[in-house]
């Protein structure tokens, strides 16, 4: 009767209602049976016997930037293996339905650090669309692993009606056509089943390429008039605003937030980001939630997308994307040349004066801490320095910490590799916001930033602090309610068939040892990535947490070995909001 039994196991349905132990039946992609009592395993070619584990509905990653790897590796391993099975891409305003191979690579390269040559490769071999209509179609064609949701990038629209010099020019405003152009676009994809447009006001996000190199991202440079042109669309399709606003400019936020309250219409849904304990403003973390109680007592369907994990950074040398958010930090980004030009400038007195005066500026809105003492050498060739603080290498040789930084960034470049941890860091607040009803849980930035973070486990690392302070008698919130925040919750308010695990549901769902929800799920690992010629990423390799992950019925991943079948037969779709 059945293609699979899962047999013994805790089941959450991913509704927040109480937990059971059931026997799980699944037959043609779906879920057959919930039984309190043993299901008859006759002919069921697969059973596996749960006893002591969790079987819950497969994560939901709101905010991926997957958008060129999925094209290249359509399976999307990372996030498979730790049970995720919805990923929504064309994130910040990035996405690859209408912009031609080059200005893909210019708006992917430096933003979310994909290595810019294979973007444009990426995007010229696979692009069959040209349009939101043929864009789902191919990606549904695809042998895809996980499902796939998007949303539309601005940046993208913008660029390819403007062309992308005429995009990221503050005197170049868009005419009629232009903005019709946008118009139509958005509402085709709205047609096309995506799930709303993104938007960027971050002022630190800079392109790649030579031509507009350094320039902020196309959507940054549109007015208020444009925007609202978009979200009029949005508003009127009760479709979403994925929204980045501007760090150093509180007034964008405040006009992003705003946007979604409806008074006299309806509602737009906005999810900005990020609600985050940042190291450099603590104080802000208890400001998101009273933004958002406030946004929706007036009427809006307001959301902060928060990471719930310590936001732990890596970097080789400077290339490290907060270096963007002062001038001296860019001005060695800008350049284009990473070895000779960008060590004559670390050398150079004048620069290295202008940038001791941006890190010691403390105080105003900041992503980064700008502290060299939390910032730990994990790897250099002089091995002296390793496990030491820049702070601390710069007390031992009688120099400020910027010069020691940039001492050891002259003399090894991207060999000296670092850590610090930027926001996130105090459980407490942690709980705090990942409880508020007006937090969404995501941000993980899945496939971008290949050398510098990981949060492809995140869920699985907020369950464990779920467990454990139920375990500590401190319960913020229970098993139940966690796994709804992390899977039906977020599919609800985007509007797709994800995230619930019952009879006639989509058989997405992963099979987790709760005894293994434990500190391997914080270890550092690295493998390469072969769809990126062997750049070896950041990844998580907590092997033994998910025993069995499945998507559309298909067994896909399970005890750290992917099955024959993920990225090689199409077990995903592309889901269509509504």
């Amino acid at each position: 009767m059945y293609d699979t039994i899962i047999a013994g196991a805790r089941w959450f349905d991913g509704t927040g209602a109480a937990s059971a132990v059931r026997d799980i039946g699944l037959r043609d992609g779906r879920v057959a049976a919930i039984s309190a009592t043993p299901l008859d395993a006759a002919g069921c070619p697969r059973v596996i016997d749960a006893a002591g584990q969790w079987v819950l509905p497969g994560f939901v990653d709101i905010h991926t930037h997957y958008d060129v790897e999925v094209l290249l590796n359509p399976g999307v391993p990372e996030s498979v293996r730790h049970g995720v099975t919805t990923i929504l891409l064309g994130s910040c305003s990035l996405s690859t339905v209408h912009v031609d191979p080059e200005t893909a690579g210019d708006l992917f390269g430096r933003v979310e650090a994909i290595p810019r040559g294979h973007v444009i490769d990426a995007v010229a071999e696979h692009r069959t669309w040209n349009s939101a209509h043929e864009y789902a179609e191919a990606l549904a064609a695809r042998p895809l692993g996980p499902n796939v949701a998007a949303f539309l990038g601005h940046s993208d629209i913008r660029a390819a009606g403007m062309g992308l010099d005429r995009a990221t020019r503050r005197e170049v405003r868009p005419d009629a056509a232009e903005l019709e152009v946008m118009r139509a676009r958005l509402i085709e994809a709205l047609d096309a089943g995506f799930v709303g447009m993104s938007s960027q006001q971050l002022l630190f996000d800079k392109l790649d390429g030579h031509t507009c190199r350094s320039r902020t991202l196309p959507s940054t440079y549109a007015t208020s008039a444009e925007r609202s042109l978009l979200n009029t669309v949005l508003r009127g399709r009760g479709r979403a605003l994925q929204g980045g606003p501007d760090v150093a400019r509180p007034q964008s936020l405040v006009a992003m937030a705003l946007s979604s309250v409806g008074l006299w219409r309806d509602p737009l849904k906005v999810s900005l980001l990020s609600a985050a304990d940042i190291k450099a403003i603590p104080g802000v973390a208890t400001l998101f939630p009273v933004v958002a109680r406030a946004i929706n007592a007036l009427g809006g369907d307001f959301r902060w997308q928060h990471l719930p994990v310590p936001f732990e950074v890596y970097a080789d040398g400077i290339d490290l994307v907060v270096f963007e958010e002062f001038g001296s930090g860019a001005a060695a980004l800008h350049l284009a040349d990473q070895v000779d030009e960008r060590r004559e400038l670390l050398r150079s007195e004048s620069y290295r004066r202008a940038f001791r005066k941006d890190y010691d500026k403390k105080y105003g809105p900041r992503v980064w801490h700008r502290d060299f003492f939390d910032a730990e050498i994990v790897a250099c060739p002089r091995e002296s320095v390793v496990g030491k603080t820049f702070g601390a290498v710069g007390v031992e040789r009688g120099v400020h910490p910027v010069d020691a930084f940039l001492d050891l960034v002259v003399e090894y470049g991207t060999e000296v590799r670092w850590r610090t941890t930027i926001s996130n860091h105090r459980p407490r607040v942690l709980d705090k916001l990942a409880a508020d009803p007006g937090v969404q849980l995501g941000f993980s930035d899945a496939g971008a930033h290949l050398r510098n973070m990981a949060f492809y486990n995140y869920p699985l690392r907020f369950l464990r602090r779920v467990r454990d302070a139920e375990r500590a008698g401190r319960p913020f919130l229970s098993a139940e309610r966690a796994v709804h925040r992390l899977t039906g919750e977020l599919a609800d308010w985007y509007g797709l068939d994800a995230g619930r695990l019952r009879v006639g549901d989509r058989a997405d769902l992963v099979v987790l040892d709760p005894e293994r929800l434990d500190d391997s799920l914080d270890a550092y690992a690295e493998a390469p990535a072969a769809c990126y010629d062997g750049l070896s990423r950041m990844v998580n390799r907590n092997d033994d947490t998910v025993t069995a992950v499945f998507v559309g019925g298909t067994y896909v991943f399970g005890a750290g070995t992917a099955a024959p079948e993920l990225g090689s037969v199409r077990t995903g779709e592309f889901l269509r909001t509504g």
